[in-house]
């Protein structure tokens, strides 16, 4: 199945949307575990900055769907988002997907 690189960075107020929307995050990946090949935060020293996910689906609508389906999403954690698909070629990933 192809991957989808989404590179979110946060608004002026993510920390504060962040904190009021994590209890609804954990339970929406605990949900849609299997969307997902990897998801977390990324982080300039203590400070979170954005998010990084590589969703799995079909095309790049499909995983469009699902990140619009993050709690973050809707309640406007992330200031910009970019998207591309992504297709590990080097490293441990690229060695599971390969086997």
């Amino acid at each position: 199945m192809p991957l989808f690189a989404f590179y979110c960075r946060d608004g002026e107020h993510g920390a504060v949307f962040r904190e009021h929307t994590e209890d609804a995050l954990h339970k929406h990946f605990a949900e849609h575990s299997e969307d997902f090949a990897v998801a977390g935060p990324l982080a300039k020293g203590d400070a979170i900055v954005g998010s990084l996910l590589i969703i799995k689906a079909d095309d790049e609508a499909g995983a469009r769907e699902k990140l619009e389906a993050i709690p973050y999403f809707s309640v406007g954690v992330w200031q910009s988002i970019r998207a591309d698909e992504f297709r590990p070629l080097f490293g441990e990933w690229a060695q599971d997907l390969a086997e």
